[in-house]
């Protein structure tokens, strides 16, 4: 005969494995926050910036920064933090809803 399983024991265990990495997941964007040099932003600008981001469809755009992004981790960390944040600062004047969503998130 079989051992009984003891599901409320197996359901704790992934219930900590799951906070472990949430905590795991937070500590990680604080590290690529810190990491890009977006860590010199206030949180309205970087919160209002991350918000146009995700409000953004553009596939194109989405592209370009994905392979930003994938050169930022195979090792062209310095140069490519120094160029996002020249980058970031240019586009950020030019696009009316980076601004727009910023100011929003302030006024709420």
């Amino acid at each position: 005969m079989r051992k009984p399983r003891d599901y409320d024991a197996e359901l704790k265990a992934l219930e900590e494995k799951t906070r472990e990495l949430k905590v795991r997941k937070v500590q990680h964007l604080g590290e690529l926050i810190i990491a890009t040099g977006a860590d010199a932003l206030t949180a309205e600008e970087l919160a209002g910036a991350l918000v146009a981001l995700t409000e953004n469809t553009d596939a194109g755009k989405k592209e370009v920064w994905a392979k930003r992004g994938a050169a930022f981790f195979r090792g062209k960390t310095r140069r490519s933090a120094k160029a996002a944040n020249r980058d970031t600062g240019s586009a950020q004047t030019q696009p009316d809803s980076a601004q727009s969503a910023s100011g929003g998130a302030g006024a709420a």
